[in-house]
């Protein structure tokens, strides 16, 4: 198979350098000065066993890769914001044979949240959801750093919105030979629901900085008690711990580091969106539908689009302020808030 890598950012290229390093048929897409630097250097992976440079095709959309292969797998790694562009631009591509992408290929959602394989089931036939536990970061243009060690990564996969397949087998097997820990699950929503939970805490990052994750709590808190209440099953903290081990650990990279986590990166390099809406957000959603409140991760998804709509640098607020705003938060009637059904 060959792995078509749609947003090559740091989780995108961690899996196509190591993919490419695996032997496995690679071919990036990126945009705009990522895209020319991959196109004149290569993509720059920086691992704990040291700096490779990954001489890969890459391309800026379908039109320039032409005709699909029957044989392409789809990963699409872009923050969800981005998400409906990337499927109407890839959904009707041509594939050898005939038919489309989405009615033929398989579409796997490498992303955060549980919005983007919603989004995609809409147009693609085949979509597959990865829980993606993968500690990467954006370093510069054309390239890209991953933490972990002894595995990159672990990614949980399974055909969204359940059940498991031949297809989800075999790109799990490559997975797994390119430093990744692939479990193969039925139930994949039930772990990515648990990472949402956790990514509940990068807007707090985003905008106070690490110093402000005494929020950490009860910001996720609150979406436990949403989650309860839509009887929404998630996969616990010790089911978690257990299936990580000590297979990954963070190690220390030479002109690397890891400053922050994924919405901290969205605003170190001013992108001008952030994926809160459909973190913090997918919380305050479900809060709204099952009558819970949520005045917390409704504060934060403001706060971490305002950040990046004025593109404010990543942990700027002070912790006392944030505090004080979230104390408000709790405190103020909410009279729009629907009745608990």
């Amino acid at each position: 198979m060959r792995y078509v890598i749609i947003g090559a950012g740091a989780v995108g290229g961690a899996v196509g350098g190591r993919l490419a390093e695996a032997g496995h048929d690679v071919v990036l897409v990126a945009r705009g000065a990522h895209h020319e630097a991959l196109r004149a250097g290569g993509l720059r992976l920086t691992t704990p066993e040291g700096v490779r440079t990954h001489q890969l095709p890459v391309v800026d959309g379908p039109a320039a890769l032409g005709v699909l292969r029957a044989d392409d797998v789809l990963i699409v790694a872009v923050k969800t914001q981005d998400s409906e562009a990337v499927l109407a631009a890839w959904g009707p591509a041509p594939v050898a044979g005939g038919g489309t992408a989405a009615e033929r290929l398989p579409l796997v959602c490498a992303q955060n949240g549980v919005e983007g394989q919603r989004l995609a089931l809409r147009r693609f036939r085949r979509v597959y959801g990865v829980c993606v536990w993968l500690p990467a970061t954006f370093v510069e243009p054309g390239a890209v750093s991953a933490a972990g060690a002894p595995l990159t990564g672990i990614l949980h996969l399974g055909r969204y919105p359940h059940g498991t397949d031949e297809t989800v087998r075999r790109i799990a097997a490559d997975l797994e030979e390119s430093r990744f820990g692939a479990p193969v699950v039925p139930d994949v929503t039930r772990w990515q629901y648990a990472k949402l939970l956790g990514n509940l805490a990068n807007a707090v990052e985003a905008v106070g900085g690490r110093e402000s994750l005494e929020l950490v709590g009860r910001v996720r808190a609150e979406g436990e008690a949403v989650l309860a209440a839509a009887g929404i099953a998630y996969a616990g903290e010790e089911e978690q711990r257990r299936a990580r081990g000590d297979r990954i650990r963070l190690q220390p990279l030479d002109g690397s580091p890891r400053r922050g986590g994924s919405s901290w990166q969205s605003l170190d390099r001013a992108t001008g969106t952030i994926e809160a809406d459909h973190l913090n957000g997918e919380i305050a959603l479900l809060g709204r539908l099952h009558g819970v409140p949520t005045p917390l991760n409704d504060l934060l998804q403001r706060l971490a689009n305002t950040f990046a709509r004025e593109r404010r640098a990543p942990g700027s607020m002070p912790v006392a302020e944030l505090v004080r705003l979230a104390g408000e938060a709790v405190a103020a009637p909410d009279e729009a808030r629907p009745p608990r059904p």
